[in-house]
């Protein structure tokens, strides 16, 4: 592939015959996306959930094309400029990564939104998606290449690994062609999996397992929305809650966690409880402490009682996956020292967990949502996906 980089112009127009293109395909897209459906023999709910694309996932696939189209251009920004004493010009600048490898599980939309953003970044992208979505995202693909190919670009510059498993795990420890940056999209398997095996730098997209802090001043309904918000708008999200703790001195806390429990069990949510909760109808009690580390992806959810604050915030940071976690408080002072205390990329006072999300937080989408510290935390929109390059203008200068 010509290592020229694409113009902004050439970008968008590129992302804008793909929103064109989606549009006028949707039905198609529905109608490829049954095949996958039907050949899935899985009961993984949340799997299921990603998988299936309907009218309402073709709306936010055009929607995101079309606001990576209208953005900013994420290259040549200037970081830093500085003029030394020998008349050198110097600045940094903004740049592509080069090529993106994408590999994800069951969700056919990550062909276009993950794709996108990396597209707009200036990078090549390599998709790799899981066998269960092949033909979603063959006919996906085949929809690229002709954004590309109407823009007289080459189709190169977006292409798809129709590997398994061996095979994948060649191309990470001995790849074909330069690739240097990848994004696993999917379970705790999946990103282990690209961890053990690749050889060049990795976005860990990590796991949820998010908890909400109901403190002794809460609002009880507040508190009850958020949970139930939280828990059961979209199971399969990462963003969503598994781990409620409740302050042992919140005023009327036996009436509070019996409406919590209606509520819940209102959407069938399974309810598991530790010692302190297990006396209320409905709670079965947990088997482990280890269930406090697992992201279910499922209408189950797990309750627990703390001192206070101080024991909250260890807990979470003992057990969340670094994720989001939010505390339910009418106290401004504890609610900025859980904020700046617990150790989660987002965290949240009064409000839903299911806000992280990059177009949910202004980004205009996400390629992934980070739960490591480099180089970008939390949803990594378009002005994420970039490193940096030094620029230095001289006449003749020598050290």
């Amino acid at each position: 592939m010509n290592s020229i980089q694409l113009s902004i112009i050439e970008r968008n127009a590129v992302l804008q015959s793909m929103a064109t293109l989606v549009d006028q395909h949707r039905d198609e897209l529905i109608h490829v996306n049954q095949k996958d459906l039907k050949n899935y023999s899985g009961d993984d709910k949340a799997m299921y959930d990603r998988l299936k694309v309907d009218q309402n996932k073709i709306e936010g696939m055009i929607l995101s094309l079309q606001q990576l189209a209208d953005q900013d251009d994420p290259l040549g920004v200037e970081r830093f400029t500085f003029e030394h004493d020998n008349g050198m010009r110097i600045a940094n600048k903004t740049a592509s990564f080069g090529t993106v490898l994408i590999i994800y599980e069951s969700r056919p939309d990550v062909t276009i939104e993950a794709a996108g953003i990396a597209f707009k970044s200036g990078n090549k992208i390599l998709l790799k998606g899981g066998k269960e979505s092949l033909h979603s995202n063959l006919a996906i693909v085949a929809l690229w290449h002709k954004a590309l190919s109407e823009n007289q670009i080459t189709t190169k510059w977006v292409e798809y690994l129709n590997y398994d498993r061996q095979k994948t795990q060649l191309f990470l420890e001995k790849p074909t062609q330069k690739v240097d940056l990848i994004v696993p999209r999917g379970g705790e398997k999946l990103i282990d999996f690209v961890k053990t095996h690749a050889t060049c730098p990795v976005i860990v997209s990590g796991r949820g397992n998010n908890f909400v802090y109901v403190h002794k001043d809460a609002d009880n309904t507040i508190a009850i929305d958020n949970i139930i918000n939280g828990k059961t708008d979209k199971i399969s999200a990462c963003n969503a809650v598994d781990k409620v703790l409740i302050d042992k001195n919140l005023p009327n806390k036996e009436d509070f966690i019996r409406k919590l429990i209606a509520a819940l069990k209102i959407h069938d949510v399974e309810i598991l409880g530790d010692r302190s909760i297990t006396q209320y109808p409905d709670i079965k009690p947990i088997d482990s402490d280890t269930v406090w580390y697992d992201e279910f992806l499922d209408y189950k959810i797990v309750i627990g009682e703390t001192e206070d604050e101080i024991e909250a915030i260890s807990k979470i940071n003992t057990y969340c996956g670094g994720h989001s976690a939010a505390i339910i408080t009418k106290n401004q002072s504890t609610a900025d020292t859980f904020m700046s205390s617990v150790d989660c990329a987002a965290v949240y006072h009064n409000a839903s967990t299911r806000f992280t999300d990059g177009f949910q937080l202004g980004l205009g989408g996400e390629l992934a949502i980070s739960t490591d510290k480099l180089h970008q935390r939390g949803p990594i929109g378009l002005q994420h996906l970039v490193t940096n390059k030094w620029y230095i203008h001289g006449d003749g200068q020598t050290r």
